[in-house]
């Protein structure tokens, strides 16, 4: 459970932070952020499956690039849920949901599943193995 509550602020912290760098998403308070990151974890973890299933011909066309578009469709759906994210055209939805998803990814890679900071310890065995 508290692995979850981090990873809920993670999300938070990049809609704000993505908010603060892309000039067509506003994100009007951190209510909404929390709200705005609830709903696009719920989105993702529903609609996003169905919808690369869907789109799989055309995302192995364009070798995976088609999952940002679906990436910006939730995002967009998720600005139509909540009142308080504002998300304004298809190319702001594009980046929005590329630096959402490096920074919530760059967040988590160092958070365990129990919400601690987890890091890797590597140790010399010898002249050219780490262990």
């Amino acid at each position: 459970m508290r692995g979850l509550i981090i990873r809920w602020m993670t999300l938070t912290v990049a809609v704000m932070f993505t908010a603060y760098l892309v000039d067509g998403i506003q994100v009007a308070s951190f209510g909404s952020a929390l709200a705005a990151a609830a709903a696009i974890g719920v989105l993702n973890a529903f609609f996003r499956p169905v919808a690369l299933l869907l789109t799989l011909p055309l995302n192995l066309l364009t070798f995976g690039l088609f999952t940002f578009v679906i990436n910006a469709m939730m995002l967009k759906m998720a600005s139509g849920l909540i009142g308080g994210l504002q998300v304004t055209g298809f190319w702001s939805a594009v980046v929005g949901a590329f630096l959402i998803s490096l920074i919530s990814w760059l967040i988590n890679t160092l958070i365990n599943t129990e919400g601690r900071i987890d890091l890797i310890e590597l140790h010399r065995r010898g002249p050219d193995r780490w262990v």
